[in-house]
């Protein structure tokens, strides 16, 4: 399981968020029909939903609740595993019958 930086969550938020802006710019035209209103109704809301999207994912990643742990996810790693050295640790698994 790879964790998520916080550089991932940022993006995730503001991708996510560009769908909802584009839709509430539709609506906000539809009721408004004035330019200027339509956009400080959308980077207000916008705005403040990216931020507290973000904190939320933030929360969330603290709590374990709902979450399988990986029996190997204690392990301290130092480096990023190679292809040999997966290898390796997969056929060793499969010698101790932890995988098929």
């Amino acid at each position: 399981m790879a964790l998520e930086t916080r550089t991932r969550a940022w993006i995730k938020s503001v991708v996510w968020r560009i769908l909802g802006i584009a839709i509430l710019l539709v609506i906000s035209w539809f009721a408004t029909h004035s330019l200027k209103e339509m956009t400080m109704i959308t980077l207000f809301f916008h705005g403040i939903r990216i931020i507290l999207y973000y904190f939320h994912e933030r929360i969330w990643e603290k709590i374990s609740w709902g979450r399988i742990k990986h029996p190997l996810s204690s392990l301290p790693v130092n480096k990023e595993v190679t292809p040999e050295d997966l290898k390796i640790i997969q056929n060793q698994l499969k010698e101790l019958g932890y995988i098929d």
